[in-house]
C-alpha cells in the first residue's frame, strides 16, 4: 500500500531532496508531488544533496548519494535513474557480453577489408552503427552500407537478447548513454570503429542516375573502417573547408552524389518539417556552460537518405517474401484531422491546399505533405516559424510506431519502412537482421510472429517513454544554462523568442541567449498586459477580447524570465514591455 504522504510504495525508490531541519532530517521527493518523510536518523546530509532514497512505512533509507541540486549533470543523471529505475548491467550481462565478444557465430562472410570505407556520427559518439562503401557505376553510383552485425553476438534466448528485448534501445540524455548492450559490444566489437576489422550485414545496391535502385544484394560481411568522420567535419569537407581524408575522398563524393538523387527523388512524397535537437557543453564539474540547437545539414541528410533507402530494400524483401519481422510504420492519417490542420493553417494565413470533397486518409496524406512544403516556404519567406508551422502538420498525423504488419510510411513516401540501421541501440533492428539473413541464406532463423508482435509492441512503448526522459532531461540542463546566463548578465535581460505553443492558460515561447539558443518557458495569459486574452476555436492564436490583438504561433515575442526551477526544468516568462 502507497505512503499516504509520499505516494510511494513500501521499498519504492525515488530521488529526493534531503532537508534537515533542527535534529530531523527529511527526504523530499524531486520530481514527483509528495510529502517530506523522515530520513534515518544516523544518515549524514549536507546542504543541496539529493539522493537515491528507499521510502518504508513512515521512514527513509539513502541508498546513494547522488550528488547536489545545483548541478545539472548531478540533476539531470538523477532524473534518469528515477525513470530508467536503474543504471548499467548486472555482472551476469556483464559476464555474458564479455563472452560474446570472444566467439561470435562463424557463418560465411564476403571479405570487404579492402573496400575504402568511412563512417559519419556525431562527434561525441562511440558506437558506430553503419559505414558507406561507393564506387562509380556506368553513370550511377555502387554503394554498400554496411552495418553491425549485432546478431551473431547476441543470440536468440540468451541473456543478452532478453537484456536488450526489456531496454529495447539506448536511452540519451545530455549528460550521458544508457546503452541497450554493455559496451563491451556496443563500444567494442560490434562497432565500426576505424581500423578495426569488424562483422557487418552488407546491403550492396546499384543506384542510377536517376536515383532507382537497379539491383540489390545482402550478405554477412567483414569490413575495416578506414576512416571515422563527424557531421561537423564532413560539412567542413562539403564546403571545402578542409580537406577529405584521402583514402576516402572518392568516396563520399560518390556518397554524396547519391544522396542528392534519392533526396531529389523523394521530394514530392515525402514531408517536409523542420526540428532541432539541443546539444549542451559541461565543465569538468558537470556544470552547463553552453548550448547549441543542432540543425539538420547537408552531412546528416547524406547519412538520413542512405540508411532510408536501406532501411527500404530491407523492408521490401521480408514483406514480399511473408517473413516475420518488425516493420515501422507510419500510417496515412485520419482525414478529419487534416482538415482540422487547414483550418489552423488558415487562421494563421499559412498557404494550404484545398479541401478536397470525401477525402480519404491516402489523399489525406497527399494534402498533408503538400503543406509541409507549403508551410517550411513560407516560413522561409517571413523569416520565422519554422518548428512551430512544423508541429501543427506533425500533431495532424498519427504517430510512427513498430507494428508486425507492413502499413508502409507516410512520412516518408516509402511502401515498406522498417528500422534495421541501428541494430546496437534499438532491439527492433536486431530482430528486422535476423528476419533478413534467414531470408538471404545468412544463417538465422526468422523470429516467430509472436516474438515480432509482442517486440514491436514493447519497444513502441518503450520509445515514447525513452523520448519524455530525453526532453525533460533537456529542459532541466536549458534552465541550469539560462539561470547561468541571467546570473552573469542581469535578470531584466531581453530575450528575442517565437511563439512555439499556445493553450487557454498562455503560450510557449522559444528563444535564444548569448549561451544558448536552447530555451523555453511559459507566458501566462494573464500577464500579457492591456486585455483579457483567450484561446481561439482553431488553437493557434491567443486572441484579445477588447482589440483582437492576436499573439499567434510562430509570431516573434520578446520576453524577460520571471522564474527558473532549473531541477524541474520550468521557466516562468513575461512579455518584454521595456
Amino acid at each position: 500500500m502507497a505512503d499516504r504522504r509520499t505516494g510511494a510504495k513500501p521499498g519504492a525508490r525515488k530521488v529526493a531532496l534531503l532537508e534537515r531541519k533542527g535534529r530531523f532530517t527529511s527526504a523530499v521527493p524531486l520530481f514527483e508531488r509528495g510529502q517530506a518523510i523522515a530520513l534515518d536518523r544516523k544518515t549524514r546530509t549536507r546542504e543541496g544533496q539529493i539522493g537515491w532514497v528507499e521510502f518504508g512505512a513512515g521512514r527513509a533509507r539513502l541508498v546513494r548519494d547522488l550528488g547536489r541540486i545545483d548541478n545539472a549533470r548531478d540533476v539531470s543523471e538523477a532524473l534518469t535513474l528515477e525513470r530508467l529505475g536503474r543504471r548499467g548491467f548486472s555482472k551476469a550481462v556483464e559476464d555474458a557480453a564479455e563472452s560474446a565478444a570472444a566467439s561470435p557465430v562463424e557463418v560465411p562472410r564476403q571479405d570487404l577489408t579492402g573496400l575504402p570505407t568511412f563512417t559519419v556520427d556525431p562527434a561525441s559518439a562511440r558506437d558506430f552503427d553503419d559505414a558507406v562503401s561507393a564506387r562509380r557505376e556506368g553513370d550511377g553510383v555502387r554503394l554498400w552500407i554496411h552495418i553491425a552485425d549485432v546478431s551473431a553476438f547476441v543470440r536468440p534466448g540468451s541473456i543478452l537478447e532478453k537484456e536488450a528485448f526489456l531496454r529495447a534501445n539506448s536511452t540519451y540524455v545530455p549528460t550521458s548513454v544508457e546503452p541497450m548492450l554493455p559496451h563491451r559490444l556496443s563500444s567494442g566489437v560490434c562497432s565500426l570503429s576505424p581500423g578495426e576489422v569488424r562483422l557487418a550485414v552488407t546491403t550492396e545496391l546499384v543506384l542510377t542516375a536517376a536515383g532507382e535502385v537497379a539491383s540489390v544484394a545482402f550478405y554477412r560481411s567483414r569490413i575495416r573502417s578506414d576512416a571515422r568522420l563527424d557531421y561537423d567535419q564532413l560539412d567542413r569537407i562539403f564546403a571545402r573547408r578542409e580537406e577529405a581524408p584521402q583514402q576516402v575522398a572518392e568516396q563520399i563524393g560518390l556518397a554524396r552524389q547519391a544522396a542528392a538523387v534519392l533526396a531529389d527523388r523523394r521530394k514530392g512524397s515525402a514531408l517536409e518539417v523542420h526540428s532541432s535537437e539541443p546539444g549542451f557543453e559541461f565543465d569538468e564539474d558537470g556544470n552547463v556552460i553552453r548550448a547549441v540547437a543542432e540543425r539538420q545539414t547537408e552531412a546528416h541528410r547524406l547519412i538520413e537518405q542512405l540508411m532510408v533507402v536501406t532501411n527500404e530494400q530491407v523492408a521490401q524483401l521480408t514483406s514480399s517474401r511473408g517473413i516475420p519481422s518488425v516493420y515501422r510504420v507510419h500510417e496515412m492519417p485520419d482525414p478529419d484531422r487534416v482538415e482540422r490542420m487547414l483550418s489552423q493553417l488558415a487562421s494563421l494565413d499559412l498557404p494550404a491546399p484545398p479541401l478536397p470533397a470525401g477525402m480519404g486518409p491516402t489523399t489525406a496524406g497527399e494534402i498533408a505533405v503538400e503543406a509541409s512544403r507549403n508551410v517550411a516556404r513560407e516560413a522561409e519567406r517571413r523569416g520565422h516559424g519554422a518548428s512551430a508551422y512544423s508541429s501543427l502538420i506533425l500533431r495532424s498525423l498519427k504517430p510512427a510506431r513498430y507494428l508486425e504488419k507492413n502499413l508502409g510510411h507516410a512520412g516518408l513516401g516509402s511502401e515498406a519502412y522498417c528500422h534495421f540501421t541501428s541494430p546496437i541501440r534499438r532491439y527492433p533492428d536486431l530482430l528486422v537482421h535476423r528476419a533478413l539473413l534467414s531470408a538471404v541464406g545468412g544463417g538465422e532463423e526468422a523470429p516467430s510472429t509472436g516474438d515480432v508482435a509482442e517486440a514491436a509492441l514493447h519497444a513502441s512503448e518503450r520509445e515514447r517513454e525513452a523520448m519524455i526522459l530525453e526532453r525533460d532531461a533537456d529542459d532541466i540542463c536549458g534552465a541550469f544554462l539560462l539561470e547561468r546566463e541571467l546570473f552573469e548578465e542581469g535578470y531584466e535581460k531581453r530575450f528575442e523568442g517565437e511563439v512555439s505553443g499556445v493553450i487557454r492558460s498562455g503560450c510557449f515561447v522559444r528563444f535564444g541567449g548569448r549561451l544558448g539558443d536552447v530555451y523555453e518557458g511559459f507566458v501566462p495569459a494573464r500577464r500579457i498586459r492591456g486585455e483579457r486574452f483567450e484561446l481561439n476555436e482553431e488553437e493557434t492564436s491567443l486572441v484579445g477580447s477588447k482589440t483582437g490583438r492576436k499573439v499567434s504561433l510562430g509570431d516573434s515575442l520578446a520576453v524577460r524570465v520571471e522564474k527558473v526551477d532549473s531541477p524541474l526544468g520550468r521557466v516562468d516568462l513575461e512579455p518584454f514591455d521595456g
